[in-house]
């Protein structure tokens, strides 16, 4: 079962006369049988629920800070036509009673709450993103996560892990980006991978004619499902974990990279796709950021001389957390520089910063 949930906004001048406002829409409630619950709001306005024989809720408020707002909330298989037909009437008959005094009439899509396919996701910063999905594709839980694989009318399969959206089919320039941007030559270079199940770095990688490149990635569920459902992404590269210049260790990258270190073994690149920096930034997520910088300090140690460290940062909004980030890079066991570039990535609907580290 699911809800829609429609809202209807009106912004005044000043505020309604309440009791004549809720008489003017009496008739039309009536006409639709719908029946009447005053609410006591102890002098913050009118409120009133209406509900009607078909399960049809209304919810109207008339707030004393000038403002009215109309909810409707009715079952997915309701008759959307004669849905709209409410709406409109009230629409209509709102701004005849408030003629005059109207600021802005704010009319939004319904939101349909509870479906079998989830349409809502959270941007970075914190925006609400309705998505043209229509199936779910893969839904499984790991060890380490939920693994969600979405069909997308526009981006294609969208591979969404504990609730973060992470590469849709479409999102060539977030690979594109954590690479170089095609400025680098990655021919005769060994490369590592940190994170990536999904597949897109290995196989625009493999394209550049490395002399090997290293996947280090902990969630054997994540590659399955993008071996499957992501191979506009990834091609062929996950149906074996080695190939001529490439394998994959389903691993923890943490000792993986500090086997590294002691062994003196170095890249002449890092591609960090593990995670975003954290949007929060109060002291509870100080762990994660340990972690980030645990991740910073043992690349850079496997790092070339000449070589580079790629890794996504976080949405272009989020500059508090971008700057700290910043200052994790002047922390490191050997001074650094960087560089950063804006990149509007398909499926996340918002600029996204993307880092290059090298050693000074």
């Amino acid at each position: 079962m699911a809800l829609r949930h429609y809202t209807l906004d009106f912004n005044l001048s000043a505020p309604a006369d309440c009791p004549s406002t809720v008489r003017g829409l009496q008739s039309i409630f009536q006409e639709q049988e719908m029946t009447e619950t005053v609410h006591d709001t102890e002098g913050h306005g009118y409120l009133a629920t209406f509900i009607g024989k078909s399960g049809r809720l209304v919810i109207l408020r008339v707030h004393s800070q000038g403002l009215v707002t109309v909810d409707l909330q009715c079952c997915e298989g309701d008759n959307i036509a004669q849905v709209d037909n409410l709406l409109n009437a009230l629409e209509k008959k709102l701004k005849s009673l408030l003629h005059g005094n109207i600021r802005g009439v704010k009319r939004l899509p319904a939101l349909t709450r509870g479906a079998a396919v989830d349409r809502y996701w959270p941007t970075a910063d914190g925006r609400l993103v309705e998505y043209d999905i229509d199936r779910v594709v893969y839904d499984e839980d790991s060890a380490y996560q939920n693994i969600k694989i979405l069909h997308s009318q526009q981006f294609g399969n969208i591979l969404i892990l504990n609730g973060d959206v992470n590469l849709a089919e479409s999102d060539l320039p977030y690979t594109q980006a954590i690479m170089g941007r095609g400025k680098e030559n990655y021919t005769g270079k060994e490369v590592l991978i940190l994170g990536g199940g999904d597949g897109g770095i290995l196989a625009e990688a493999v394209k550049l004619k490395p002399k090997m490149i290293t996947m280090v990635e902990i969630d054997q569920m994540v590659i399955d499902g993008c071996r499957t459902h992501m191979r506009k992404a990834c091609g062929n590269v996950l149906d074996n974990l080695k190939g001529d210049c490439y394998q994959v260790l389903v691993e923890d990258c943490v000792p993986v990279l500090k086997k590294y270190v002691e062994e003196g073994k170095t890249f002449d690149y890092v591609i960090n796709d593990l995670t975003a920096v954290p949007i929060s930034t109060a002291p509870e997520e100080d762990s994660t950021w340990e972690f980030l910088q645990l991740i910073l300090d043992l690349s850079i140690k496997v790092l070339r001389p000449t070589g580079k460290y790629f890794t996504q940062g976080n949405c272009a909004n989020l500059t508090e957390a971008l700057a700290l980030y910043e200052e994790q890079l002047g922390r490191l066991s050997c001074p650094v520089d960087f560089s950063k570039e804006v990149v509007c990535v398909p499926s996340y609907m918002e600029l996204w910063v993307f880092y290059t580290v090298w050693k000074k």
